[in-house]
C-alpha cells in the first residue's frame, strides 16, 4: 500500500499515522507523507472505482459552493488486487457538538446556493460575476455522473420535473432492485397505489433544484475547531427537503441544527408528509443493502402515506 501511494501521489516517506476508520461499506486509514497527512478510503468490490469517482465528484461539487466544509479529494486509485481507493486530505475531526447550529446554517446555504446563482444570473442579465463562483445555475434534477448511496449506484439522469425524477429514479429504481431480489408482493402493490397520490404531496410547493449531500445521517457529519464538516456524500440536484429525511431517521441532529436550518429555509405546507415520502427511499435502500429487517418500516411508511 505504501509503495502504491508513493507512486500515485508522488510523495515519499509514506507510513501509517494511527488514524483509522470506516463503516459497513469501506475502510479508511490515514498515512503521513512528506507532503502532509492523507486519509485513504479503500474498497475491494469490483464497482469500487465508480463509487469513489462519484464521491470525488460530489466532494468537488460541494467544495465549489464554498458554503460548508468537506474533505478535499485528491485522487481515485485502482488497487492491484481489485477494487479502488479514494485519497483525500486528513482532518482531525470530532463528533458534532458545539457546531450543530452552524451546520444547520451552512447546510441551508448549500441548499440555497443554486437558487442564489439563478437570482444573480437574473440580476446580471445572464453572466456570473467573477469572485463569487464559476458554477453555473442548474435548472434540472439529477447529477452529471453516477453517485452511490451505500454501494448501490443511483440513477442521476437529468429530469426537468422533480416528481418524475424522484418517483422513477429513486423509488421505482429501489422497487426494481427489490423485485429482482425478493419480489415482495406487498411492497409492489402498495407502491402501485401510492404512485397515484404522489402529485398531491407537491401541490403546494415549488421545487427549485438544490445541490444535496444526499446521505446526510449522523455518521456523515463531524466538526473541527473552525466549524462543521460533512463527508461521504452522494450528491445530486434535488428538493432540499430530501436532505432532512435520513437526518431524522437515525438521530445525531439536535434542535439547534433544525432551528438554524429552518430560519433560512422555512417549512412549507405538506412538509411532514413529504418527509415520510423521502424517508421511504432510505428505508428501501437499507432493505436492498441489509435485508428484510427494513421491510416493516418501508411498508409502514407506504401505508401511512395512503391514508
Amino acid at each position: 500500500m505504501e509503495a502504491l501511494l508513493e507512486k500515485e501521489l508522488s510523495v515519499s516517506g509514506v507510513k501509517l499515522s494511527g488514524h483509522s476508520g470506516g463503516g459497513c461499506i469501506s475502510q479508511g486509514q490515514s498515512y503521513d507523507t512528506d507532503r502532509g497527512c492523507f486519509y485513504v478510503k479503500s474498497n475491494h468490490k469490483s464497482e469500487a472505482r465508480k463509487m469513489f469517482e462519484g464521491e470525488m465528484a460530489s466532494l468537488e461539487a460541494i467544495l465549489q459552493t464554498t458554503t460548508i466544509r468537506v474533505p478535499k479529494p485528491v485522487k481515485v486509485i485502482d488497487q492491484p488486487a481489485g477494487g479502488a481507493m479514494l485519497v483525500m486530505e486528513h482532518l482531525n475531526m470530532r463528533s458534532l457538538n458545539r457546531q450543530s447550529a452552524k451546520l444547520g446554517e451552512q447546510l441551508a446555504d448549500l441548499h440555497l446556493h443554486n437558487q442564489r446563482l439563478r437570482g444573480k444570473l437574473d440580476k446580471e442579465s445572464g453572466t456570473v460575476g467573477a469572485g463569487q463562483s464559476d458554477m453555473e445555475y442548474i435548472d434540472k434534477f439529477g447529477f452529471h455522473t453516477v453517485t452511490c448511496c451505500g454501494y448501490l449506484p443511483l440513477v442521476n439522469d437529468w429530469q426537468e420535473d422533480w416528481v418524475t425524477f424522484y418517483s422513477r429514479q429513486r423509488i421505482q429504481h429501489q422497487m426494481d432492485l427489490l423485485e429482482k431480489s425478493s419480489g415482495d408482493r406487498d411492497a409492489r402493490e402498495l407502491w402501485s397505489q401510492l404512485q397515484l397520490k404522489v402529485p398531491q404531496l407537491f401541490s403546494e410547493v415549488e421545487v427549485v433544484p438544490s445541490l444535496l449531500h444526499g446521505d446526510l445521517w449522523g455518521g456523515n457529519v463531524a466538526e473541527l475547531d473552525t466549524g462543521p464538516l460533512i463527508f461521504d456524500p452522494a450528491c445530486f440536484y434535488g428538493h432540499s427537503e430530501f436532505e432532512l429525511a435520513i437526518a431524522g431517521m437515525f438521530g445525531g441532529f439536535g434542535s439547534s441544527f433544525y432551528s438554524a436550518y429552518h430560519s433560512k429555509i422555512a417549512k412549507t405546507p405538506g412538509f411532514d408528509k413529504r418527509l415520510k415520502f423521502y424517508q421511504l427511499f432510505h428505508y428501501l435502500n437499507h432493505w436492498n443493502h441489509f435485508g428484510s429487517g427494513y421491510r416493516g418500516s418501508s411498508l409502514s411508511i407506504m401505508r401511512s402515506l395512503l391514508k
